[in-house]
């Protein structure tokens, strides 16, 4: 391999291949780089390492302890084995001993195929179970808000959720307990995740690499909606070339109305640019807000709220214009988001529907996207929209945006709104969200 060293570069050796990386590079960092896969459940991209799962273990310098690879450092001509016999019987005795701890229902489980643990049984050669699985009292899963579903008799206790929960979103809402046999990943005093800190930002489900925390699946009510006498519209974010397909796809299906959500995003932009611009004339409520989890800044700053916009969502434009410029009062408005947050935000018969909740509809339909023509999006009367200001028209605003401050999870939004509390905040306008899920 083909490495430029630097000053402060370790080589190691790794599977007989030698790598030259930064001091302090994990091991399983420097074996990514020489392209040698080590399997594990617990690391994750931005997450604290916690050395939980155990399954990167491997053995340095010939050692007799094995070595987790997440979580120790490469040194100077080390020399490390990550799949050798002993290595490999080691990594299917841990998977054996979760699957002996893990409902047997893989078939009916909304990740099958979709799932780190069932992808790395297979891996490990693993067809039928070596230990007797455990015989307690299956506990039935927990709708939170008609928004995420916990099943804890799933959880393999990687902690991916807690770390990202504390340490990238700083709200606490889950939390461990007890020790050894007994640890596992909870919430405070075992209380329901809407009664306690949790805003529904989606990064537990998001980093869950089984299916303890999934999606609330709504697809079930949007088949109602369907077959009943009520018109059903649905908006869709512009993605790609397969829209028009998508389109024929929502169409067959019984969808009355399919709208670009582009547009009504774009309006709800426009909504906002007219507000913003109305505080910066008379000098109030600055700096603006801008969130997609509002209910953060309600649960954690209270005080703030009236920072936050005022002016209608995109979701709120879009059942607003079924309601009157359709004239459809037994409507329902059936939104396709990336956002959790949405769901929790969306109230019943209005329903807010992930992507992969879509696509699992279309290919129950029996639909085939490749196969069918393409329809365009129903139009919009936009000149109902005409009195607001465009955004390329609105200077004082564009110019405004330039004294912004963005912020990228919500546990590094503490500094900038203790600011804003203490009037010191010099910006017109924060930025603050969080990544999306599927």
């Amino acid at each position: 391999m083909d490495n430029k060293n630097s000053a402060n570069d370790i080589n190691v050796t790794i599977d007989g291949i030698k790598v030259s990386v930064p001091k302090g590079t994990s091991i399983l960092e420097a074996a990514r780089k020489a392209n040698i896969h080590i399997p594990t459940l617990c690391d994750q991209t931005d997450l604290p390492r916690r050395a939980v799962c155990r399954l990167c273990v491997v053995e340095c310098d010939g050692n007799s302890k094995l070595s987790a690879a997440c979580a120790n450092a490469v040194w100077e001509g080390m020399n490390v084995v990550t799949h050798s016999e002993r290595i490999l019987s080691t990594r299917k005795m841990i998977i054996e001993l979760l699957l002996a701890n893990h409902p047997q229902e893989c078939l009916g489980c909304i990740r099958s195929k979709n799932c780190r643990l069932q992808s790395l049984a297979e891996q490990v050669g693993i067809r039928g179970l070596l230990f007797r699985p455990d015989a307690r009292r299956r506990q039935p899963p927990i709708t939170e808000n008609n928004t995420l579903v916990r099943d804890m008799d799933k959880c393999i206790k990687c902690g991916s959720c807690l770390a990202a929960c504390q340490n990238i979103q700083g709200v606490n809402a889950i939390c461990s307990s007890n020790r050894s046999f007994n640890y596992g990943i909870c919430t405070p005093y075992n209380t329901a995740l809407g009664d306690g800190s949790c805003v529904f930002c989606g990064q537990c489900v998001e980093v869950c690499p089984v299916a303890a925390l999934t999606v609330f699946d709504q697809s079930s009510q949007v088949w109602k909606a369907l077959g009943s006498n009520k018109q059903t519209f649905i908006q869709i974010p512009q993605v790609n070339a397969l829209d028009g397909k998508l389109i024929t796809a929502l169409k067959r299906m019984g969808f009355y109305k399919v709208y670009n959500a582009d547009f009504f995003t774009e309006l709800a932009e426009r909504e906002m640019d007219k507000e913003l611009a109305e505080r910066i004339k008379n000098n109030i409520k600055l700096p603006m807000i801008k969130t997609n989890t509002p209910l953060w800044v309600e649960k954690f700053y209270p005080d703030l709220v009236d920072y936050l916009p005022g002016s209608r969502s995109a979701q709120e434009i879009f059942t607003e214009t079924i309601k009157t410029q359709e004239k459809k009062l037994e409507s329902i408005a059936i939104t396709v988001t990336p956002s959790l947050y949405e769901k929790h935000a969306v109230h019943y018969p209005d329903i807010a529907l992930t992507f992969g909740e879509l696509i699992s509809m279309i290919n129950l339909a029996g639909l085939d996207l490749n196969t069918l023509p393409e329809t365009p999006f129903d139009s919009i009367d936009t000149g109902a929209y005409d009195f607001l200001p465009a955004n390329h028209d609105n200077t004082q605003v564009l110019e405004a945006k330039k004294n912004s401050i963005s912020i990228k999870g919500l546990a590094n939004a503490h500094p900038v709104m203790e600011s804003i509390r203490k009037g010191e905040c010099k910006a017109v306008l924060i930025d603050l969200n969080h990544s999306h899920i599927l």
